[in-house]
């Protein structure tokens, strides 16, 4: 088996280490987009953070890595076995890697049915693609601007459905895909359209470091790897622990982290007062809040999480300002969601108020 280089022994790079690490709180986001110059461990994370994961509770012999402990969102694979009495038997597998080539095409990404065999015999076939192994897992797309934009369009629509459904001639079969999707891109060599780059849930762009000091610490660990790997892991084996552990837990309270209307209202005025279009870039900074909240152990977001989720989620969507001129930094962006709020509460509106559930809700206005 090959080496892994460990995730927490990566040199800088904290944007991108955070964006990997939201993504693997809740896949829900909709995944990560790595833009930058060669040699800038964009692979290398995403492979280190695939190893980093929990392994994962599967039916033993499903295509699909389908989760005994979740019946929702069963294959068709998996009803079928049940309804003709099979005794399904579970297993732990590590968190799936998946690799797609960019010569990938859309049959190879969702899978096919075999029309002959159910025409011929009555029987439904289907034969699994990169989607199905993906399930569960991490799905990595190297140069993905590089790749079909119609296969790009068909990933990012399973990674926002959690599900893939295969129809031909009147036949249909579906299966889970919820999946961590990374993407990584040299921009030397061409962008995504702007519709594609939207469907991103985060992005970021990563450069190399200049710090004398930081690169003499990547060559020395990178030299300490390849001499041995072995040894390596083992003094980095603690901290990957912590880390991974740590997202453990994360992935237990996240649908629990509650959220306000101020809070909701802070996003909103965020991504209005710098022109963002659609909506979707407000989604994503919410769920990325969430768990955000969730790594660090709280069960309700703050404007810190609305900022670093903010960081993630708007720069590739932003056609002009602050973001195309350079990036914005944690404080600043604190700052302009503190303004906003200010704003909003200098207008004379009702402050809004906790109700039972926790949750905020405008009061009612006085009569006149």
């Amino acid at each position: 088996m090959q080496a892994i280089f460990p995730f927490t022994a990566i040199v800088g790079q904290k944007r991108m280490t955070r964006a990997l690490i939201l993504n693997a709180v809740d896949p829900r986001i909709g995944g990560v987009l790595i833009r930058g110059e060669r040699g800038t461990a964009k692979s290398t994370a995403a492979r280190a953070l695939a190893a980093l994961l929990p392994a994962v509770e599967v039916f033993t012999y499903s295509p699909f890595n389908d989760d005994p402990n979740n019946p929702d969102t069963w294959s068709d694979w998996v009803k079928e076995q049940q309804a003709s009495g099979a005794d399904l038997e579970t297993s732990t597998h590590p968190t799936p890697f998946v690799n797609l080539p960019v010569s990938a095409t859309e049959d190879r990404v969702v899978g096919t049915l075999d029309i002959e065999k159910a025409i011929q015999k009555g029987e439904r076939h289907f034969e699994s693609g990169v989607l199905a192994a993906a399930n569960r897992g991490l799905l990595y797309i190297d140069e993905v601007n590089l790749l079909d934009d119609h296969v790009v369009d068909v990933l990012l629509d399973s990674a926002a459905m959690g599900q893939n459904i295969v129809e031909r001639e009147g036949i249909s079969f579906s299966h889970p895909a919820r999946f961590i999707l990374v993407g990584t891109m040299n921009p030397e060599e061409g962008d995504l359209r702007p519709q594609l780059l939207d469907r991103f849930a985060l992005s970021v762009d990563i450069h190399g470091i200049r710090d004398p000091r930081d690169r003499v610490s990547i060559m020395e660990r990178n030299l300490s790897f390849e001499n041995d790997s072995d040894a390596f892991y083992e003094e980095w084996q603690p901290s990957e622990k912590e880390l991974s552990d740590k997202i453990a837990k994360a992935r237990e309270i996240v649908s629990q982290v509650t959220y306000s209307s101020r809070d909701l209202i802070s996003i909103a005025s965020l991504t209005s007062s710098l022109n963002v279009d659609g909506h979707r870039a407000d989604l994503v900074i919410l769920k990325a809040a969430r768990a955000n909240a969730a790594l660090e152990g709280r069960t309700a977001i703050t404007d810190f999480d609305i900022a670093v989720a903010s960081e993630l989620a708007l720069p590739h969507r932003i056609k002009r300002g602050p973001f195309h001129q350079s990036e914005m930094t944690m404080t600043e962006l604190q700052e302009r969601i503190s303004d906003l709020q200010g704003e909003t509460e200098s207008t004379g509106e009702a402050k809004p108020q906790p109700n039972e559930d926790g949750m905020e809700e405008e009061p009612e206005k006085k009569k006149a």
